[in-house]
């Protein structure tokens, strides 16, 4: 038999927490700070990208024509599955087109992106002439999300 109690614990679990001072990007003034060095010789680190919410699935939400990172422009979407989704990106300081695999911002897609790196990067490694495997470039986490960066294919 579930008592009241356990059902308002788990309601009160359920919710959102209220967003602090530190959950809204930083505007103006507030926004040169974070540029500039916290002593003299250090280099100057741009601040973490303006927090923004993924959709109630758990995957980013983006828009045409943004800058998923300084060094990648969000161009169209390729495709979607259960996982995340493919973007087509212009890769800045390659200067090619590349595809982004975006994994929803969920541990467990979050963990098995991870061992997907792992594998792609022990393919990458091991392979002997061409293949019909995706060929992983780079990784990086952005915003919670783990993006794979791969070889753009056109078939």
């Amino acid at each position: 038999m579930v008592t009241m109690e356990v059902v308002e614990m788990e309601k009160e679990r359920t919710r959102k927490r209220p967003r602090l001072a530190w959950d809204v990007a930083p505007s103006g003034l507030e926004a040169q700070r974070a540029m500039v060095p916290v002593h003299e010789g250090a280099v100057a680190r741009r601040a973490s990208p303006p927090r923004r919410d993924d959709d109630h699935e758990g995957h980013y939400v983006f828009n045409l024509g943004e800058n998923l990172t300084p060094r990648y422009k969000i161009l169209s979407k390729m495709g979607e599955g259960t996982f995340g989704r493919v973007l087509e990106c212009w890769d800045r300081q390659t200067r090619e087109y590349v595809a982004i695999k975006i994994v929803r911002s969920i541990r467990k897609y979050r963990d098995a992106a991870m061992i997907e790196v792992d594998i792609l990067q022990r393919l990458a490694k091991n392979e002997k002439g061409s293949s019909r495997c995706v060929q992983i470039q780079s990784w990086f986490d952005y915003c919670n999300h783990i993006c794979i960066v791969s070889i753009q294919w056109y078939f």
